[in-house]
C-alpha cells in the first residue's frame, strides 16, 4: 500500500469563530517530500499538531500507516516542532543516549556523523549553544530515526543561509526512502529544490495539493512564484 496518511473530513474548531482546520480530506503517499505551505493563520501548525496527536479533532479523522492517530502511531512519526525544546545543561551526548533508550529506531551512528559534519561537539552542553545550533541538534535527532513520517515545522527558519543547503541535504540523505517528509515553511524558495509535492492552505481550508512538476509544467512558474500569485489577494 502506497498510502501513508489518510485525512477524512478533518476539522478543528477552537470555538464557533475560530476554525483552524476546516473539513480537509487528503491522502498522502509514501516516498515523497511534501511542502505544507500557507500564510500565517492558515492552519498549518494546527494540522501538524493533529497529525502528532497533540490536538484532538472536532470532527473527522487521521490515519497514519492505517492506524488512527494515537499510541499506535507515535512510534511511526518523527516530529520537529517550530520551537526549541532542548534546554538545560545536558550534554549533546547525553541527549543522544536518551533518544537511543526512548526510540528503538534511533541511529546513534547517524546522529554522530551529522554532528561531526556540522562541527557540533557531542560533549557540548545545550546551554552553551546558540539558538541556531540547538535547532540543528533537534533536526539531527529527528532525522536519525527510521520513521515512516517526518514532520518538520520550519526546519531552516532559525539557521544561517550557509547552513540551509546542508540541512536540506541532511533531510534528503537521511530519511527512510519508504517514508514521507512533510515540511512546513515560509522559506519556499529555499526548500522547493527538494520538494516533490506541495499542499497550499488558507484560513483552514485546503487550497491545492499537487506535484511540483505540475506547477512548473502547467503554469510555467516556480513554486515560490505560483504561491505568491495564489495568495496575492
Amino acid at each position: 500500500m502506497n498510502e501513508l496518511i489518510e485525512i477524512l473530513g478533518l476539522t478543528k474548531a477552537y470555538d464557533a469563530k475560530h476554525i483552524a482546520v476546516n473539513n480537509i480530506s487528503l491522502t498522502l503517499p509514501r516516498g515523497k517530500i511534501i511542502g505544507l505551505l500557507g500564510p500565517n493563520g492558515s492552519g498549518k501548525t494546527t494540522l501538524i499538531k493533529l497529525m502528532n496527536g497533540l490536538l484532538t479533532p472536532t470532527e473527522g479523522s487521521i490515519r497514519i500507516c492505517g492506524k488512527p492517530v494515537g499510541v499506535g502511531t507515535k512510534g511511526r512519526v518523527a516530529y520537529l516542532p517550530d520551537r526549541t525544546y532542548l534546554a538545560g545543561d545536558k550534554k549533546v551526548s547525553e541527549i543522544l543516549r536518551f533518544f537511543c533508550d526512548f526510540y528503538g529506531d534511533f541511529s546513534r551512528e547517524r546522529a554522530i556523523g551529522m554532528l561531526q559534519n556540522l562541527g557540533i561537539e557531542p560533549g557540548a552542553r545545550m546551554n552553551t549553544l546558540s539558538k541556531g545550533t540547538k535547532e540543528k541538534v533537534q533536526l539531527i535527532l529527528v532525522m536519525s530515526r527510521n520513521a515512516d513520517l517526518y514532520i518538520l515545522d520550519e526546519p531552516i527558519a532559525g539557521v544561517d543561509p550557509a547552513a540551509r543547503d546542508y540541512i536540506l541535504r541532511t533531510i534528503l540523505n537521511n530519511y527512510n526512502p519508504n517514508a514521507t517528509v512533510l515540511i512546513s515553511t515560509h522559506l519556499i524558495g529555499d526548500v522547493e529544490q527538494v520538494l516533490d509535492e506541495v499542499i497550499f492552505m488558507r484560513y483552514g481550508h485546503l487550497v491545492l495539493y499537487t506535484s511540483v512538476n505540475n506547477i512548473r509544467e502547467r503554469h510555467g512558474k516556480s513554486v515560490d512564484a505560483y504561491f505568491r500569485e495564489v495568495f496575492a489577494c
